[in-house]
């Protein structure tokens, strides 16, 4: 069975930092572009940020841009997010994705909830 599972969430404050981990199982993770979207309340999922299967190109949401990266370590089959200069308006669960890269993503984590306080 394919896994994804992410951890690294938790309460900061507002210019703080955090570092999101997905680690995937059951797939051949060097095959997928891997991505992290996020579902605040009341709000649509969103994208963040993803990552091509080589590692060799990125995608970050402009709200995101200079204060999250994005990477991953095929080796470990895990993807990660840092999370810099953390904003309220992060505050979100946060799901890890995989994509074999055609179309929609095929495999999401369980989620982990990132709250960012004032």
């Amino acid at each position: 069975q394919v896994r994804l599972v992410e951890s690294g969430g938790g309460l900061v404050q507002a210019g703080g930092s955090l570092r999101l981990s997905c680690a995937a199982s059951g797939l051949t993770f060097s095959r997928y572009t891997m991505g992290w979207f996020r579902q605040a309340p009341g709000k649509e999922r969103e994208p963040v940020a993803a990552i091509r299967r080589t590692g060799d190109s990125t995608y970050y949401r402009d709200s995101a841009k200079g204060r999250f990266t994005i990477s991953r370590d095929n080796a470990k089959n895990t993807v990660y997010l840092q999370m810099n200069t953390l904003k309220p308006e992060d505050t979100a669960v946060y799901y890890c994705a995989a994509s074999l890269g055609y179309n929609e993503y095929d495999y999401w984590g369980q989620g982990t909830q990132v709250t960012v306080s004032s």
